[in-house]
C-alpha cells in the first residue's frame, strides 16, 4: 500500500513559480510510475505529466511543455513538479498518483490505471 501526500501549492502571481512535491510512504517508489493530474472547478480531471519508475522518461501535456518539469528522487520517495511561468489557466487542485509499472512509456497510463492517489494541493494563479 502506498500513501501519497502532495505539498507546495499556494497562491502565485502570473509568471511566477511553484514546486509541488509528492511524498510517498508505505512503500518505496522505485517500481512506480508517477503521474500528476489537475482538476479545475467545473472541469474534468486533466493529466499534466508523468515520469517512469527509473526517471529516465517523462511526458507532458502540450500546454505545460517548456514550463513544467517533473523529476523524482527515489531515495527520498518523492516526486517533484517544478512549475514556471504560471498562468491563470493553471489554477487547479493538483494530485499525484502512482501505478506499479516499469514500462518505458508512462503516457499510456490513463487516470483510471493509477492505483494510488494523494489528496491534492491547491494551486491558484492570480494577480
Amino acid at each position: 500500500q502506498v500513501q501519497l501526500v502532495e505539498s507546495g501549492g499556494g497562491l502565485v502571481q502570473p509568471g511566477g513559480s511553484l514546486t509541488l512535491s509528492c511524498a510517498a510512504s508505505g512503500s518505496t517508489l522505485d517500481y512506480y510510475i508517477i503521474g500528476w493530474f489537475r482538476q479545475a472547478p467545473e472541469k474534468e480531471r486533466e493529466w499534466v505529466s508523468c515520469i517512469t519508475s527509473g526517471g529516465l522518461s517523462s511526458t507532458y501535456l502540450d500546454s505545460v511543455k517548456g514550463r513544467f518539469t517533473i523529476s523524482r528522487d527515489n531515495s527520498k520517495s518523492t516526486v517533484f513538479l517544478q512549475m514556471n511561468m504560471l498562468k491563470p489557466e493553471d489554477t487547479a487542485i493538483y494530485h499525484c498518483a502512482a501505478v506499479r509499472s516499469n514500462y518505458r512509456d508512462c503516457s499510456v497510463y490513463t487516470w483510471n490505471k493509477y492505483n494510488y492517489w494523494g489528496q491534492g494541493t491547491q494551486v491558484t494563479v492570480s494577480s
